[in-house]
């Protein structure tokens, strides 16, 4: 149980690790954000600094979303994947929590930041892609024995 809650652990972090390094890739070097203008990590985050988000948000082309969509599904793939693959037992069970656990933050993300509405088909597909990574694994398992 340990070792299972361990793998989850370290599914979640390797899936914000894909997430976060695509949101910035995006962010900082395709479409990097204007001067002054800060990404909203926490709580603490003024309406103003919202607001210069939202604006920045607004002005983003098609392919900018695109990269956020592979961000938002690699973080459910591969976290679900990792997961699967160290914990000890069950591992559709690891891949699927941390699919939901993606499901959640995509949902409050998207209650956060107004982005185009064609980004709501990401929200099943967090789902999705964890069910594969679990499935990923527990194929890999059979045919290693």
């Amino acid at each position: 149980m340990v070792r299972n809650l361990l793998a989850l652990i370290a599914g979640l972090v390797a899936g914000m690790g894909v997430n976060m390094a695509l949101v910035s890739l995006n962010a900082y070097v395709l479409f990097p954000m204007p001067e002054g203008t800060a990404m909203p990590m926490s709580a603490e985050v003024s309406l103003e600094d919202m607001a210069q988000f939202q604006e920045y948000i607004s002005g983003l082309p098609t392919t900018a979303f695109l990269v956020v969509l592979a961000a938002h599904i690699g973080q459910s793939f591969v976290g679900g994947w990792v997961a699967a693959r160290l914990g000890s037992s069950r591992p559709m069970l690891l891949a699927m929590t941390v699919g939901v656990i993606s499901l959640a933050g995509g949902i409050m993300n998207m209650m956060t930041i107004k982005g185009p509405t064609w980004m709501y088909i990401e929200l099943p597909l967090y789902l999705v892609v964890a069910w594969l990574a679990g499935r990923m694994e527990i194929r890999r398992q059979a045919s290693a024995g």
